[in-house]
This record gives structure tokens, sequence and C-alpha cells, in this order.
């Protein structure tokens, strides 16, 4: 009885850990944006571009802008 009670806590414990992390795993494969402006050559910028970059997309979760240069 005392085994099948171990198990089952261990079993438990094993579920409520996968929970939380399950929504980690979608983002796999993706990239962060960040990660995307500089591969193609830009900046992250919380300020506005500066003069004579254009923007390309975002950073930081949508937070910045991606700069690159005309």
């Amino acid at each position: 009885m005392r085994v099948l009670r171990l198990l089952l806590l261990a079993l438990g414990l094993l579920l409520s850990q996968l929970g939380p992390g399950a929504g980690q795993l979608t983002a796999l494969g993706q990239r962060s944006d960040s990660y995307i402006c500089a591969r193609k050559g830009g900046t992250c910028n919380l300020s506005p571009c500066p003069l004579y970059n254009r923007i390309e997309g975002t950073c930081y979760r949508g937070k910045a802008k991606c700069c690159i240069r005309l």
C-alpha cells in the first residue's frame, strides 16, 4: 500500500511539473524578433529610428522597432 502511495505521489508531482512548461514547447522552433532583426542587419531601438533608417519590424516582443539602413 505504501508503494502505491509513493508511486501516485511521484506521478502527481511529475504531471504537475509538465503543466506549466507545456506552453513553452510551442516556441521551440521559433526565433525571437530581436534575433530576426539582427539577422537582417538591423538594430533594435526603443526610440525612433535614426535618420536614413527605416522600420523593418519589431524587437523585444513588439516593444521596440527594428531599424535598417536605407
